[in-house]
């Protein structure tokens, strides 16, 4: 039983509104009643609730009207109460968005399991939405300097086509944040989202790694893989460190790019996928082809969109605003209320050299969050920070 869960019940039929209410109440549901649409909706404006249970057959606004327009104020969910011959306009309503519906007279366990079941659902949903939420603060871009409003602003433009998009800049610069905001305001946001580091994978798998293997097609395929390209199908592919990336799966990448097909190692059939490609390196990727180590046809593919994020040396009126962020967010993980900053503190952060960027600010002030009580001062930055930088 859910002592907190409030319900609305919509009824013309003071019987009806009287019965439920004393059901529910008995059951510790805290119920509030309208004789009719107009109030309900009216209810709805000023109150929020976990679910409500609607008459569909009312004078003034019948409940499917009333349903409709609740849309457009809420996503609490909607139960109808349905009489006898209007089980099509129940059947109606559920296709409108209802939850369900509960026949007249209610069967008493039915009804009561059917309410449990939405409210829980409404629950789910709604810790999902929390969840994204905070996903999406997590790759939030902070800064209001010159250098990220345009980043931002590209963004906008960029993210809703499928151009492909090339994102330079230095070490812990956040070119990741880039790529996840691309997806994030994409028309590809509900699709998946694949990261895959370059650097970080052995040049003899990285090709297994984007493309998949059959079973048997080398030492340890001991089973069928789908590739990165494959499950990225329908989103978005991150290929992080992409100077770093072999030339023989630089010429596989060429071909899946040109023609949308891959083919696993060691398979022959040719697969369709649909990615939009995102790719970031901190190397000067001209040189790397004037090297020969980088294929000039791969970076005209990749690089549509040149995207150049600035280091934190470049943007140090973001600091402050960076600092702010980040103790939120380290002190919600490690379950401690956020610091404040002395305005001499700030000052000093934003005097340090910072070569390795947003990442190394960060590291920092989860340091700063454990180390210091309260508000951090400057002797605190003396004694935590400065020392790193000599």
């Amino acid at each position: 039983m859910n002592t907190m869960a409030k319900i609305l019940i919509i009824d013309d039929e003071a019987v009806i509104r009287r019965t439920l209410t004393e059901i529910l109440s008995f059951e510790k549901y805290q119920i509030v009643s309208a004789e009719n649409g107009i109030e309900g909706l009216q209810k709805l404006k000023e109150e929020s609730f976990d679910l409500v249970l609607c008459d569909i057959k009312m004078p003034q606004k019948d409940g499917l009207e009333v349903l409709q327009e609740a849309q457009g104020i809420t996503d609490t969910p909607f139960v109808m109460i349905s009489g006898h011959g209007n089980i099509d306009t129940a059947v109606e309503a559920i296709k409108l968005g209802a939850y369900d519906y509960i026949s007249k007279p209610p069967d008493l366990n039915r009804m009561l399991v059917t309410i449990r079941n939405a409210i829980e659902r409404e629950k789910l949903v709604s810790e999902t939405k929390m969840l994204r939420k905070k996903v999406s603060k997590r790759y939030e871009m902070i800064g209001e300097s010159e250098g990220i409003a345009n980043i931002k602003l590209m963004i906008e433009k960029v993210a809703p086509s499928n151009a492909r998009v090339l994102v330079t800049g230095e070490n812990g610069t956040g070119k990741e944040l880039v790529a996840h905001w691309i997806h994030e305001k994409s028309e590809r946001a509900q699709g998946p989202f694949i990261e895959v580091n370059c650097a970080a994978i052995p040049s003899e798998l990285i090709e297994s790694q984007l493309f998949g293997h059959e079973k048997g097609s080398f030492t340890s395929a001991i089973k069928t893989r789908k590739g990165d390209f494959e499950l990225a199908s329908g989103g978005t592919l991150f290929l992080d460190e992409i100077g770093d990336m072999s030339l023989p799966a630089q010429a596989k990448v060429l071909r899946a790019l040109q023609e949308n097909k891959i083919t696993r190692v060691g398979g022959e059939k040719e697969i369709t996928v649909d990615v939009r490609v995102v790719a970031a390196t901190n190397k000067n990727l001209a040189q790397e082809i004037s090297k020969g180590n980088f294929r000039e046809d791969l970076f005209h593919r990749l690089s549509v969109i040149p995207i150049t994020v600035p280091p934190l040396r470049e943007r140090k009126t973001d600091i402050p605003l960076l600092c702010k962020h980040f103790m939120e967010i380290v002190a919600s993980e490690n379950g401690k209320a956020p610091l404040s900053f002395s305005q001499v503190a700030l000052q000093q952060l934003q005097q340090m050299p910072w070569t390795g960027n947003i990442r190394e600010l960060r590291n920092v002030i989860e340091r700063l969050s454990i180390l210091c009580d309260k508000e951090v001062q400057g002797e605190d930055i003396d004694n935590y920070v400065s020392p790193l930088f000599k």
